[in-house]
């Protein structure tokens, strides 16, 4: 029988600059080690649909990723999102992941991570309920760059990890990714030696998972021009790509949390990732507009 690990934890809270680490308390989660790395264990909240029985249900399911920079971060940034996905049908899945304040670690950690994080969920499907052809993975900033590296980059596998076992993501949802680590991209001067391998607009393929992206018009890290790019590159190859610009907003506007102007983004956003993975086959039905304004009204993580 496995044992169930404590629902509080202690990881690093969400923010560019890095924190000290924070108490992390998710309630109605599930919570399991993915990953041993060095003297720590990686820990993946679990959050599953309404009335899901593991033992005779196949989801689909989604890995979300937490924005930070690769510098911090909790795996709460994205539980209103994920929360919502559960409602609606989806296996939801929130991992930590190594970053420089929490473990001293570089970029390529944090890819390693999300790679395995996948693959433990791909390799646990029978047990969780999940469906292993139908996973998705998404993420905010840093995150969204885990999940879109998962994706698209080949190789970056954590050394001795069973590669029979895929980590690629059947589809991606990507809240202002910083996707372009080139030179001229978001964290260029931390990722030289892993570059291009470690830039997913540097490794865009015909096989890449179908995208759906959301991005301020005033976002400081992702100009709209490598959104763009991003965009017309994947639709050349015959990609589905969405892209849905926000006039005037900012990274991060997509946040819950980020104030009172902010939860219509909030809304809207979700409900666009919902239409998308009911296009894909993900979920069934129409979205559920008056759950996430329930949701927004309350600020519910």
């Amino acid at each position: 029988m496995l044992k169930w690990i404590s629902f509080t934890l202690l990881v690093a809270s969400c923010s560019l600059a890095g924190a000290k680490p924070q108490p992390v308390k998710m309630k109605d989660a599930t919570v399991e080690v993915y990953k041993h790395v060095s003297d720590s264990d990686l820990h993946i909240f679990r959050i599953d649909p309404p009335g899901h029985d593991p033992k005779v249900d196949k989801a689909p399911a989604i890995v979300l990723f937490f924005g930070g920079g690769w510098n911090g971060g909790s795996p709460t940034h994205l539980e209103p999102q994920g929360r919502y996905l559960a409602e609606r049908g989806l296996v939801v899945f929130l991992p930590e992941y190594r970053t420089k304040s929490s473990h001293k670690t570089a970029p390529i950690s944090c890819v390693n991570d999300g790679k395995s994080a996948i693959r433990w969920v791909r390799k646990n499907a029978a047990r969780l309920g999940v469906d292993p052809e139908m996973i998705a993975a998404g993420g905010g900033s840093a995150g969204g760059h885990v999940a879109a590296a998962a994706g698209m980059c080949e190789g970056l596998e954590e050394e001795g990890e069973d590669l029979t076992i895929s980590s690629r993501p059947g589809a991606l949802v990507l809240f202002n990714p910083v996707y372009d680590n080139g030179p001229d991209g978001y964290g260029g001067d931390r990722v030289t030696e892993w570059f291009p391998a470690i830039s997913p607009a540097h490794n865009i393929t015909k096989d890449d998972p179908p995208t759906i992206v959301f991005l301020g018009t005033k976002d400081s890290l992702v100009p709209v021009a490598t959104a763009e790019k991003f965009q017309a590159d994947q639709k050349a190859l015959g990609i589905r790509s969405d892209l849905h610009l926000y006039e005037g907003e900012p990274h991060g506007f997509f946040n819950l949390k980020v104030g009172q102007g902010k939860k219509q983004h909030f809304i809207d956003t979700v409900l666009k990732a919902d239409q998308f993975l009911i296009d894909l086959g993900y979920l069934e039905g129409e979205p559920d507009k008056a759950l996430l304004k329930s949701m927004a009204a309350k600020g519910k993580k």
